[in-house]
């Protein structure tokens, strides 16, 4: 129990004290002292940032800003949401006007030369989405149909590429959008739709009458939150509470959310040997 007995002990410390210690220019000071965390986001990808019915703004990357906020202050509510466009998730951190961003951000070697990427919250990748009445609706139907299949996928430079990763001799449906290339899987014209291992699992979880998992992804991309270069204070803290959230003693959050979007149970966590 002695862990558990110096974990309390700590609780003691105050916030200010704690902020006392942090450099003077850490948003970690500064966010102690403002009373409230500011997080950069979106609110229209589900399921990463978007309203609910209710017209709550929810969502994977939601949880997270409130997970370091119940970090910061024992309350998950005191965070500010700023919406922001995509173009804008690195220079609204580089210029302070948010604290982090926590916007379903693939993390890659350029991003990382503006940027501090915190430890992966979620490795998302591309999977395939069939309807839960068709013959070839399993990633093995259709690997096996050669040829025969037909694939829908958002169009870009590396589509052909990515769905002939995992097959091969698939016919390749390039569309304009996300939504039609969900459409062309609803009117049957393709056998299935190449989109985000999430989306995948958001609607066929949320839809299993009309959506099913395939059960094959690939190509894994980390999703990192981002805050600014040279505040190791800050980038120490949110590495650390994600990484108590996700596999230490206060998972909850993590966890309901985890079930929430993606339809699944995270991984048991075993103590003993550190596996993170």
């Amino acid at each position: 129990m002695a862990g558990l007995a110096t974990a309390g002990a700590l609780t003691a410390v105050s916030a200010e004290k704690a902020a006392a210690q942090a450099a003077s220019d850490s948003v970690l000071r500064t966010a102690l002292d403002r009373g409230k965390l500011i997080v950069g986001t979106g609110s229209t990808n589900a399921p990463w940032h978007f309203e609910n019915d209710a017209g709550e703004l929810v969502g994977m990357d939601i949880t997270m800003g409130r997970i370091l906020a119940k970090g910061l202050f024992d309350d998950p509510t005191k965070v500010e949401f700023v919406m922001q466009d995509p173009a804008q998730r690195i220079p609204n951190v580089t210029t302070n006007k948010v604290d982090i961003t926590i916007q379903f951000m693939t993390m890659t070697a350029q991003r990382s030369q503006l940027i501090h990427f915190s430890r992966p919250y979620y490795v998302e990748g591309v999977a395939l989405l069939t309807l839960p009445g068709s013959e070839n609706k399993t990633f093995d139907k259709l690997l096996a149909a050669g040829s025969a299949t037909r694939i829908s996928i958002l169009q870009n430079v590396d589509a052909e590429n990515s769905v002939h990763f995992a097959l091969p001799q698939a016919q390749v449906m390039q569309i304009d959008t996300q939504a039609n290339v969900l459409q062309a899987l609803e009117s049957k014209r393709v056998d299935a739709a190449a989109v985000d291992l999430s989306t995948v699992r958001w609607l066929a979880s949320r839809n299993p009458d009309k959506y099913f998992d395939a059960g094959k992804s690939w190509y894994s991309m980390l999703y990192g939150a981002a805050v600014r270069q040279g505040d190791l204070d800050w980038l120490t803290y949110v590495n650390q509470t994600f990484t108590i959230a996700m596999f230490g003693h206060e998972t909850a959050l993590y966890d309901a959310a985890f079930k929430e979007y993606f339809g699944q149970e995270p991984p048991p966590r075993h103590p003993g040997f550190p596996v993170i």
